[in-house]
């Protein structure tokens, strides 16, 4: 079995950094046009060549989406936006037009050429058929199962490049094509905007009865009509990899940085572990419940999900509370505040490829070396004695539920 290739989310600079120094083989992101996500920070003119040498000095590529359906007066921009693209290094184009493909074969050249979960490629036809067209890679309908991706890998050229989600939200409509968010909010699904309706929570309100609102029974536990749970297959690498899935995508661009930082970390060890046939050590496997998460499930791999009727809020039992941003020999750290904590307070350590371990936050100092017992301004550096040196984007996090109730 071939070893998956782990692309991680980068929806900004920093990001981009966690996922690259926390184990991604390669990231995606978007520049300031044509991008799905454009709530995400990405990357302007100006940034996105750094971000690609950032990127290439680690080993780790870069794919950018160019994946919206562009309208008349938006083509006339693409040769020249593509061409920045091709100039500034980019490794991949992941695209869901079919003139905008087209346009990226003479406009970027450079450029590996690979195709939108957008297009929602559910069958081997259609995969040899992007293949034949000049695509190196596409990216698979999230609402296959195990059989049809092995079935369409059995049935395709072998120089064809199989992607899939791996990990992170799931969209309610056939990958992604939706137009609730247009309808109720104006913004487009299909544009980048998406306000994400399918998981606001509703009730029922009568004409005449305005501001009294009344459940809508499902069963005993409510309704949840359009709730979906986040997709997490991380226990299922093997399955993957037999399956013959060349790389596994995490979803996110939108999400943190400690987000992309932890779940990268936890998929990089795991997918390590069963490439080389060793066990998963579970400290590992346990990162993903770290980070802010729907309940998980393996999506469509296995048969149809079901309707989940639990509940529809976020699980929220940790918060990140400083950045290292670098770290002496002697365990002297300069960090930077994201959250609050003081002086005696029990916090976690987790850093890239370092195990995570507890810590006693012992006497802090602000940069004129005045003392600190608490930390208060969000993003201000002081320095924290520390037990041992650790990498750069090491992350201090404390246990706290946080979860809606």
């Amino acid at each position: 079995m071939a070893k998956l290739e782990l692309l991680s989310p980068a929806g900004d600079m920093e990001r981009l950094k966690m996922s690259v120094l926390y184990g991604a083989d390669a990231v995606y992101l978007a520049g300031t046009a044509f991008g799905m996500r454009s709530f995400a920070g990405n990357f302007s003119p100006e940034e996105l060549p750094e971000a690609v040498a950032y990127a290439h000095e680690h080993g780790v590529k870069v794919h950018v989406t160019v994946n919206t359906m562009p309208r008349n007066d938006e083509v006339c921009d693409l040769p020249a936006y593509l061409a920045q693209l091709d100039d500034a290094g980019v490794d991949a184009l992941i695209l869901a037009d079919l003139g905008a493909f087209t346009l990226a074969g003479k406009y970027a050249p450079h450029c590996q050429r690979h195709i939108s979960t957008q297009q929602s490629i559910a069958n081997y036809e259609c995969a040899q058929a992007w293949f034949d067209l000049g695509a190196q890679r596409v990216v698979l309908a999230r609402e296959l199962g195990l059989e049809e991706i092995r079935q369409i890998r059995q049935k395709t050229d072998p120089k064809l490049e199989i992607e899939t989600f791996g990990h992170g939200a799931m969209c309610v409509s056939y990958s992604g094509r939706c137009l609730l968010s247009n309808y109720m909010t104006g913004r487009d699904s299909n544009r980048g905007a998406c306000a994400q309706p399918c998981r606001y929570q509703y009730a029922l309100m009568e004409e005449k009865r305005p501001g009294e609102y009344f459940p809508v029974f499902e069963d005993e536990k409510g309704t949840y009509i359009m709730n979906s749970r986040d997709m997490c297959m991380i226990d299922h690498l093997d399955d993957l990899m037999d399956a013959g899935v060349d790389c596994i995508k995490i979803e996110g661009r939108a999400k943190s940085a400690y987000y992309a930082a932890i779940v990268t970390g936890a998929y990089r060890h795991c997918i390590d572990a069963v490439a080389a046939g060793e066990p998963v050590d579970p400290v590992w496997r346990d990162e993903v419940d770290h980070v802010s998460h729907r309940i998980y499930s393996t999506g469509f791999y296995y048969g149809q999900p079901g309707q989940y009727t639990e509940h529809s809020r976020y699980i929220r039992q940790w918060q990140i509370c400083a950045v290292v941003e670098n770290c002496d020999a002697n365990g002297m750290a300069l960090c930077s505040l994201r959250n609050k904590f003081a002086q005696g307070d029990t916090l976690e350590l987790v850093g890239p490829d370092m195990r995570p371990f507890s810590i006693t936050v012992g006497g802090m100092q602000d940069l004129e070396g005045q003392a600190l017992t608490e930390p208060r301004t969000p993003q201000m550096k002081f320095t924290l004695p520390l037990p041992k040196q650790v990498p750069p984007l090491s992350i201090l996090r404390r246990s706290v539920d946080l979860s809606a109730k």
